[in-house]
């Protein structure tokens, strides 16, 4: 599933080529992807123009001069794709199969943005703009792990008193958004954390953040940091919508690399466990 740089990666490259790009209409070719289409969800969208592109947590959203906010998921497999109609050229080359081409953005100029998704585990939804945070699919998401409220004091206080294992409270989205699975074994690895530690070892006995919350924090954003920069992970279904992959995959310290030896020389061979049906990838020489 894309997680956090990988959605932040569409944003970026969406921003760039349609902000201020008016929707002429836009075709559905089903009735819904995991939830149907708003009733109206055609006539809402035709002639709106695009304000700006946001991102929430893994959720992208798009703010409309109509007042509404068109809010995506990517689940499983989805993706954007941008092309030229008009010269009958694609801008970036074909990124998936066009049987799976479920909604199509004809905008103004002969461009078209196609919304993928060949295991329909994505949506799409409008929402108001003025009460975007309250939308369902919104309401109670926690910190943006990037912000710049994020830091160990505050890693610390959300998990004060937790008896979760540190991976599965690192996936909470109500306390961490956009977090996920990937990023939190690389994370977790690079502050020498073991998956299986207390959440709760990121606070000592009076509130403080301990040593461990403090290698933490700057862990994820260093992570997530460098991954929006490589374009993201690239495993199976991400792509950029201009068709680029991602390559932060290619700087894996330990996710998908159990058996192989641990890049730190510390004579540790990566394994792998399952925490609350996820896969965890660690060192158990220099991961305490």
């Amino acid at each position: 599933m894309p997680e956090l740089p990988e959605v932040e990666t569409v944003r970026r490259s969406l921003a760039q080529s349609l902000t201020g790009a008016r929707i002429e209409f836009v075709q559905t070719r089903r009735a819904g992807l995991r939830f149907p289409f708003p009733r109206d969800f055609r006539e809402r969208l035709r002639g709106v123009r695009i304000l700006s592109f946001a991102r929430r947590a893994k959720y992208l959203l798009v703010a409309l001069d109509s007042g509404d906010t068109l809010v995506s998921h990517l689940g499983m497999s989805g993706s954007f794709r941008i092309e030229d109609v008009v010269q009958g050229d694609f801008l970036h080359p074909r990124s998936k199969d066009p049987k799976h081409d479920h909604v199509i953005f004809c905008l103004e100029g002969g461009k078209t943005l196609t919304y993928n998704d060949p295991r329909r585990f994505g949506f799409l939804a409008l929402e108001k703009s003025l009460s975007l945070e309250s939308a369902p699919v919104l309401k109670g998401l926690g910190i943006e792990p990037l912000s710049a409220e994020f830091g160990p004091a505050r890693l610390a206080s959300l998990f004060a008193g937790s008896r979760l294992s540190l991976k599965v409270g690192l996936l909470d989205q109500r306390r961490i958004a956009g977090l996920g699975n990937i990023y939190a074994c690389e994370s977790l690895w690079r502050a020498k954390l073991l998956p299986s530690r207390p959440a709760g070892s990121l606070t000592d006995a009076v509130g403080k953040p301990t040593q461990a919350a403090k290698a933490l924090a700057p862990a994820i954003r260093d992570v997530l940091d460098e991954a929006i920069k490589a374009g993201g992970s690239t495993l199976r279904d991400h792509r950029q919508p201009d068709g680029d992959l991602g390559y932060f995959q290619h700087s894996f310290a330990v996710y998908d690399r159990e058996g192989q030896s641990c890049p730190r020389v510390c004579g540790g061979i990566i394994l792998r466990t399952v925490q609350s049906n996820r896969s965890s990838f660690w060192c158990p020489m220099c991961q305490t």
